[in-house]
Parts: structure tokens; C-alpha cells; sequence
């Protein structure tokens, strides 16, 4: 796996000297609420450690302002200035975390939902990967997965109403499915599903976790949601159909919602790629992190075509904030998703396996891996291994 990964990393880094060399890379960090100030902090200190035989452009970043903190104070989430920041000065974004109330606030709506829908950030990218996992039967599996998110609706329209009936109060929210994202979302499925067989040709097959045929796996829930699931079960089945690339080198099938919650704790190992609407892609991507370690561990990106946020999968957790014990791995790992979404892979390759390195140490482990080391320390030994 070494020499396949060293071959990688040769091809990428050529490629990034040649296509990047003297160019500026420009990332804005909107660290929001919580430990989202911690974490996007030592993001940052990683990207600037990195040497410039990995990353040949010259790396900037734009301060950016969004979240509920900032909405208490200032009656906006989302200021139009880092809208227009991001869209005119920025190749792309790190966000930390944002502490949206369980309860409805009046003029409050959530920045990141915002974001995805402002820059059509339309697919939520999460990989959950782990060397051996223990699942819920105690057995130790290797995981190789990724979670494809739609990213723009959903209940995440957030078309809520609550009325007075004759029996009290009753509630109504909308659902939006459409045939136009249920098919970005599933594009987007498949061509990483062919992506990620060819990166695991280049290795030996006792180094491959996961060692069949691409295959994606389309969650729903369209036996009751018979209208809306149904359209999107059949709009992401169609774009398998009407490949033939997809067709010919990609298996797929079906699982309903809570059965694949049920089984991704059984046996995560039985799954390459995984396509899910708004809400079961949250749920389901926040309950495989439990299959290694922490949410603290697992990053995302929220994907269009011609923009990209990194984003840790956890929230800003406001019961360690401040406190310098946030576990960074997430973000880290979110900015080496950045990078290699913005055409940086061997930048990103240098970043996963400093992250590697660290973690089979074991020398540094933030308390929710069992550990007593501050979010700094964690940065720093990244910054180490780079």
C-alpha cells in the first residue's frame, strides 16, 4: 500500500508543480460558534506547515465572519460580506461549527444550510475509513466507506408551520425532493465509486479494504415515502441505468433507512459507497462516526461544481468549548479534502497520512479518544509528520 500511495503522491505532486507553481491558493475559514474556533485554528497551522514540494501555490486565507453568535449579536447568520468574500476573493472554505438552537429563534436560520444552498454546494462528501472498527457484534472490521449526502433539501428546506386545532396545537413541515438534485447527488455517487476503484487498483489487493466491485448503495424509505423516496429511488437508479460506464463497472443496490443503520453497525464492511438524502445522510454519516472513535475523526466537504467547503462532521460542541481539548483530526482532515477537491492531491496525501501517523502512534489523543492532549498538541504533532 506504501509504494502504491508513493506512486500516487509522485503522480500528483508533478501534476500540482506543473499546474499550480506561483499560483495563490485563497481559503476562507468562517470558524463560526464553539469549538469551531479552535479546531479551524489549527486547520490553518496544518495548511501552512505544508512544504512546497507538496503544495507549489501560495496559500492565503480570508477571515470570515457567520453563525449564531454572530446572529445574537448582530441579527444575521449569514452576512452578505462572506457571501460576497467567498464568491469573489476565495478558491474555497473551511467552516468549524455552528450552535443552531433546538428551538425555533425568530429571523435565525442556520449559515452552513445557507451556504450549501447560496454556492449550490449540492453533495455532502463524508469518508468513514478505519484500519479495524469494533461493531456492534464486537467483532473489529475494516472500513471503507463513503457517505454521498444531498446536500440542498430535504426537510433542511426548513418549511415549517405550526397551527391550532381542535385538539390542540399541531405542526407541518415540508419536504422537498426533486428530480434535478435527487441526480447530482447520485452523479456524484457513482463517478467516486469509479474513482475510487481506480485508486485501489494502484494497490496490492491484501492492502485493499475493500476488494469487490465498486458498488453504491441507495438508501430510502420509499415502502412509506412512497412519492417523494420514491422519486429519488428512482431518479439515482436511473442515472446507473443511463451510464454505461456506471452501468458496466458499477453494482448497485438498496437499502431501506433503518435496516442500513442496522447494518452498518453489523457489518459497515459490506458497504462501499453510500447515496442518502439530506436527513438519513446526516443521521447515518454522524452514526458511523461512532464506528471510528469519534466524530472528532471523521471530515466532509460540501461539493458543487465550482466551489468547495471543508467541513467537520461534529458539531460546536459548547460544553468543551474554549477549553483547548476539541479534537482538531476532523478539520484537519476536512482542509486536506479542500485541497484535494481544488486540484491539491498530493498536499492532501501528505495531510492524510500525517493524520495517519499520528493516530497508529497513539502518543496524542485528545480526550475523546481516551486521551489528555490539548487541541494544539494534536496540530503540532501533525505538523511533525508532514
Amino acid at each position: 500500500m506504501q509504494s502504491a500511495l508513493r506512486s500516487v503522491q509522485s503522480v500528483a505532486r508533478r501534476t500540482a508543480s506543473s499546474a499550480t507553481a506561483g499560483k495563490r491558493l485563497t481559503i476562507g475559514l468562517i470558524p463560526a460558534d464553539g469549538i469551531g474556533r479552535e479546531v479551524i485554528p489549527a486547520a490553518r497551522q496544518v495548511l501552512e506547515a505544508l512544504p512546497s514540494s507538496v503544495l507549489a501555490a501560495r496559500v492565503g486565507f480570508v477571515d470570515l465572519d457567520a453563525g449564531f453568535e454572530y446572529f445574537q449579536k448582530h441579527g444575521e447568520a449569514l452576512p452578505e460580506e462572506t457571501l460576497a468574500a467567498l464568491k469573489s476573493d476565495c478558491d474555497g472554505a473551511l467552516f468549524g461549527a455552528v450552535s443552531s438552537p433546538s428551538h425555533k429563534v425568530a429571523g435565525y436560520s442556520s449559515p452552513i444550510v445557507g451556504l450549501r444552498k447560496k454556492l449550490d454546494l449540492y453533495a455532502n462528501v463524508r469518508p468513514v475509513v478505519s484500519g479495524a472498527a469494533a461493531t456492534a457484534s464486537g467483532a473489529r472490521r475494516a472500513i471503507d466507506m463513503l457517505i454521498i449526502r444531498e446536500n440542498t433539501e430535504c426537510l433542511y428546506v426548513k418549511d415549517e408551520q405550526q397551527h391550532e386545532g381542535p385538539d390542540g396545537k399541531y405542526a407541518l413541515a415540508k419536504r422537498r425532493i426533486s428530480e434535478r438534485a435527487s441526480r447530482r447527488a447520485g452523479e456524484m455517487a457513482f463517478a467516486m465509486a469509479l474513482q475510487r476503484d481506480g485508486m485501489r487498483r494502484l494497490m496490492d489487493d491484501a492492502d485493499r479494504t475493500w476488494k469487490g466491485r465498486p458498488k453504491v448503495t441507495i438508501v430510502h424509505k420509499s415502502n412509506v415515502l412512497s412519492v417523494t423516496d420514491g422519486l429519488w429511488r428512482e431518479t439515482v437508479r436511473g442515472v446507473h441505468t443511463g451510464n454505461a460506464a456506471y452501468r458496466d463497472g458499477v453494482d448497485v443496490e438498496e437499502q431501506l433507512v433503518d435496516s442500513m443503520v442496522y447494518r452498518m453497525f453489523r457489518e459497515p464492511e459490506a458497504f462501499d459507497v453510500v447515496v442518502a438524502p439530506n436527513m438519513y445522510g446526516d443521521i447515518i454519516s454522524d452514526g458511523a462516526a461512532a464506528l471510528v472513535g469519534s466524530l472528532g475523526l471523521v471530515p466532509s466537504a460540501n461539493v458543487g461544481d465550482n466551489f468547495v467547503v471543508g467541513e467537520p462532521v461534529h458539531g460546536s460542541a459548547p460544553d468543551i468549548a474554549g477549553r483547548n481539548i476539541a479534537n482538531p483530526i476532523a478539520a484537519i482532515r476536512s482542509a486536506a479534502m479542500l485541497l484535494e477537491r481544488t486540484g491539491h492531491a498530493a498536499a492532501a496525501l501528505a495531510i492524510y497520512r500525517a493524520v495517519d501517523c499520528v493516530l497508529a502512534a497513539g502518543n496524542v489523543r485528545t480526550p475523546d479518544l481516551g486521551g489528555s492532549s490539548r487541541t494544539s498538541e494534536v496540530a503540532d504533532e501533525v505538523c511533525k509528520h508532514l
